[in-house]
């Protein structure tokens, strides 16, 4: 399919759903009208009854002021301005106009009263008013409704000067409150400041602070030239520490005893006792090689030997400690050795010195270093302190600033709200608004009866057009009837023209029914169609009109017809036909009477078979031999049998006749019909087996399809002056 013919098949789907719509509007026009008219009604009655309405209108603008709040330092005494920065300020300001105290004051200056005498109750007033925010500016719109114009302005103008009163008065008593709580809260704030500045100054001067981050810089610098000097002492005493040790393994002597030694040669005393003993020695050894131990002089030198050792060891005695533990070949050592020891010494001071040089600078490095890390808790605690003296002292400051401003508003009698705009006694009323009201009551009346039709609609399940037909019963539409005119005026029945084929040859219901035999003689390909079986769904649907006028029609074509009433439960061909129906089918089937005497001659091609006296039970007649038998002969002496039968819904005699015929054409009339019934129908027809022919729609109108086009009533070159709707079919085989 290609987008052009989409396009086509479109605009076609909704012009036949708009369609649709105007046939529902057609059908129910009346309650349509009447629920439009009513709701049209009721606006213009209720408009046109109402008591004009004026409406006054003032305007306040609201300004900053900027001073201190009783409770706040931060926010504004006066000022127009939401507390939790959530809300809207104006609208504050709004519901304080609207509140009781000020619509009261109002009430009672300019005495309003009800239609009773009584003072007007608040809430009256109240909801007439209007207070509204124009637009994202600082202006309130104050409206008042009254029946009244002049007392709506009174009100409007009352409220505004009112609520300018009852600003000042509020701003006033917030100021003096303020002032109260200030002046109150000036000693504490300052004690405060004062506690804060000595705390600040007492923990300075406990931990010797005057510039934190100046200390912790030279600190750092500190730590590092101990650290350099540490490793220096460290290098210097590791050198004396292995020069001291070499000497010791030199002399094989402790570092005690090279320093006793060192002590006792520096010794004067000692050093002439250890001579004397040394000449002893020596004159001793001389005497032993001259004579003998027992010997006089060798008697007496060893005991002035041993007294002058006796003597030596109670001054190295004296000198030293643990002075026997001096060998006397270690005192007699000679002069090289006695450098030796001398260096020892030396070399022994100089490393104890280094070892306590190193001590000193670590002991320093472990200082300085726990001062740096105590500086980040120092520092921090200074801040708080620093931190809450900064607060105590703009506390300070704030107070004594908003004091002043307090101070200052409590002496000046100006709010924060000014009136910019009077209210005028209105001229026009609001309300009610005649052309509006008449408008919206019109389309609503238009809406709720359109809506109303198609509720109606939808809640009826009647089959009200053509295509909903075609829809449920899938069998070829043969042909659509138009509905007959009424008789004449000069009738007094005013029915319908039972005949129209014959009564107007050149109507549209002719042409329709000519278009139907045309259309017959295409159902059937494979046999010849003689027998036909003409039926409904219900009563009234027209079968037994449509039965006539087929077999007439079919008559004028030169083909004998014969016409057969078998609804022999409520028969019609004999008012029909205006004949007496006296005698006829039911006379045949019981063998009273034969088949050429019971036929009236109809037209000179057209015989009917009415059906004479109604039989107690139609069914055992119409399923008897005798109609089979009957069927036949008719077959052998006539091209077409026409058989009107009862409903299909309502007895099984057209079902049973069908088993006779060539097959059923069914007759079906809009609005005469509903979609349960026709379904029924269409179910037993399947289950019956019987070939159904097609159908046709009696009784349409403009309103039960739109298949119609003008064709005018003049046939073949009739002239006529009026123009009617019929419809072309061709047979549509499903």
């Amino acid at each position: 399919m290609t987008h052009n013919s989409f396009d086509f098949n479109q605009e076609d789907d909704d012009f036949i759903d708009l369609q649709q719509y105007w046939l529902t509007l057609k059908r129910r026009w009346l309650p349509a009208l009447i629920v439009s008219s009513s709701v049209f009604g009721m606006a213009a009655f209720n408009t046109l009854k109402q008591e004009p309405i004026y409406s006054a209108e003032g305007k306040l603008r609201f300004n900053s002021d900027r001073v201190s709040a009783l409770t706040a330092l931060n926010s504004q005494m006066g000022e127009v301005a939401a507390i939790t920065g959530k809300g809207n300020p104006l609208a504050t300001e709004a519901q304080i106009i609207r509140s009781r105290p000020i619509i009261q004051k109002t009430i009672s200056k300019l005495n309003l009263r009800d239609s009773k005498g009584k003072l007007l109750k608040p809430s009256v007033l109240i909801s007439k008013l209007r207070v509204n925010a124009v637009g994202d500016t600082d202006i309130l719109n104050l409206s008042y409704e009254s029946n009244d114009p002049q007392k709506a302005a009174a009100i409007v103008n009352s409220l505004m000067k009112d609520y300018q009163e009852n600003n000042i008065s509020t701003n006033t008593a917030e100021a003096r409150s303020a002032r109260e709580f200030l002046n109150k809260q000036l000693p504490e704030v300052e004690q405060r400041l004062i506690r804060a500045e000595a705390e600040l100054r007492e923990f300075k001067e406990k931990n010797g602070i005057v510039a934190l981050e100046q200390e912790a810089q030279t600190g750092v610098e500190a730590l590092k030239d101990l650290s350099e000097e540490i490793v220096k002492a460290q290098a210097y005493l590791g050198e004396v520490t292995t020069r001291s040790e070499g000497l010791q393994k030199q002399l094989q002597l402790e570092t005690q005893e090279a320093v006793a030694i060192s002590t006792l040669n520096q010794s004067p005393i000692v050093q002439e006792a250890l001579t004397q003993y040394q000449k002893v020695q020596d004159e001793l050894a001389v005497a032993q090689t001259q004579f003998t131990s027992e010997h006089p002089m060798v008697i007496s030198l060893l005991g002035k030997e041993q007294a002058l050792r006796n003597q030596l060891g109670k001054r190295v005695g004296q000198l030293i400690d643990n002075g026997n533990s001096i060998s006397e070949r270690n005192l007699q050592i000679g002069e090289i050795k006695q450098n030796l020891t001398a260096e020892l010494v030396k070399s022994e001071v100089e490393r104890l010195a280094a070892a306590n040089r190193v001590g000193i600078l670590r002991k320093n490095f472990i200082t300085q270093q726990g001062r740096l890390r105590s500086l980040p808790k120092l520092e921090q605690t200074q801040r708080q302190l620093q931190r809450k003296l900064e607060v105590a002292q703009l506390t300070y400051t704030e107070l004594l600033k908003k004091l002043q401003e307090v101070q200052v508003v409590e002496n000046r009698s100006v709010g924060n709200a000014t009136i910019i705009s009077e209210a005028l006694v209105p001229e026009h009323p609001i309300s009610p608004n005649i052309t509006r009201n008449l408008l919206l009551g019109g389309i609503g009346g238009i809406l709720l009866g359109v809506g109303t039709a198609l509720l109606l609609e939808r809640t009826d399940k009647s089959l009200k057009t053509v295509d909903k037909i075609k829809q449920l019963l899938d069998y070829p539409l043969l042909g659509t009837i138009p509905k007959t005119p009424k008789t004449t005026k000069g009738s007094t029945d005013n029915q319908e023209i039972e005949l129209p084929v014959l009564d107007n040859p050149y109507s549209s219901v002719t042409s329709a029914f000519e278009i139907l035999q045309t259309n017959l003689a295409f159902t059937v390909s494979d046999k010849t169609l003689k027998v036909i079986v003409v039926s409904s769904s219900n009563p009234n649907e027209g079968k037994s009109f449509v039965s006539a006028n087929l077999a007439v029609t079919l008559s004028q074509l030169g083909r004998k017809v014969l016409l057969v009433d078998a609804d022999m439960r409520r028969p019609r061909q004999h008012r029909i036909w205006r004949r007496p129906n006296l005698i006829g089918l039911s006379n045949v089937l019981v063998g009273q009477s034969k088949l050429q005497d019971t036929l009236q001659k109809a037209l000179p091609a057209l015989d009917v078979l009415l059906v004479g006296k109604i039989p107690p039970n139609p069914l055992k007649l119409l399923e008897s031999q005798r109609m089979s038998s009957l069927i036949e002969e008719a077959k052998g002496k006539y091209d077409f049998v026409i058989l009107d039968t009862p409903p299909l819904t309502a007895v099984a005699d057209g079902l049973m006749l069908s088993k006779l015929a060539d097959g059923i054409l069914l007759v079906v009339r809009p609005e005469a019909v509903d979609s349960d019934t026709v379904k029924v129908v269409r179910n037993r027809l399947k289950q019956s087996g019987q070939q159904v022919l097609g159908m046709v729609v009696n009784g349409v109108t403009p309103k039960n399809g739109s298949a119609y086009y003008y064709y005018n009533k003049g046939y073949y070159g009739e002239p006529s002056k009026s123009k009617e709707k019929v419809e072309v079919f061709q047979v549509s085989k499903h």
